[in-house]
């Protein structure tokens, strides 16, 4: 008679994830997550060893999600910076996007309060943000002050729920003609510029 095979570990975890996300928290309970992935909270702790393996486990597999989404290979490499801008700001307010922006600003604020693997999480999106961005854009000092105004939009947007004032920020940004310089001035003063019409 074949043995019947028990849940895959690496398939419970992807479970444990999409709980969080579903959540837009990572502060669920192993009951919680247990109901989540549908074993016990006894086979949960078999496997994992307890609720900190989960968090760290769990973490380490976001990364890996938004390793892959935030790739440069991820955009033509003819896309301009307003196209990649515009792509990212769509998805991170597109309503399926809500849970995972909410984990991974709890994640943020956790690294703020001074937890050593959410920093180590935080230091990784910033340096998979400024590759991306720095691909399409040469300078970091631009490619930087540009992160610190999509993150502010990102917060805004969470708080209010309207994505119009962060995209028309990026978009004030993303025109000056400083970013830009003689291809801004081309185009002429007045006039509707490529990056906006991306928007």
């Amino acid at each position: 008679m074949q043995r019947k095979r028990g849940p895959d570990s690496q398939k419970l975890l992807e479970g444990c994830l999409a709980a969080f996300v579903q959540a837009g928290t990572i502060d669920l309970s192993l009951d919680q997550l247990a109901k989540s992935v549908g074993i016990s909270k006894r086979m949960l702790i078999h496997y994992f060893g307890g609720r900190e393996e989960i968090e760290d486990r769990a973490m380490t597999l976001l990364e890996v999600v938004l390793r892959k989404q935030f790739a440069p290979d991820a955009f033509a490499r003819s896309a301009s910076l307003a196209v990649v801008v515009a792509t990212l700001w769509k998805r991170t307010t597109a309503a399926e996007s809500r849970g995972a922006l909410l984990l991974v600003m709890e994640l943020s604020r956790r690294a703020w309060t001074g937890s050593p693997r959410a920093k180590t999480f935080y230091a990784e999106q910033q340096r998979l943000w400024v590759r991306l961005l720095m691909r399409f854009h040469p300078n970091r000092a631009v490619v930087e002050e540009l992160l610190q105004l999509f993150q502010g939009a990102m917060l805004a947007y969470l708080i209010t729920g309207d994505p119009e004032p962060g995209r028309r920020s990026l978009i004030r940004f993303l025109s000056n003609e400083r970013m830009f310089g003689t291809e801004t001035n081309r185009r002429g003063r007045g006039k509707t510029t490529k990056n906006q019409r991306t928007w």
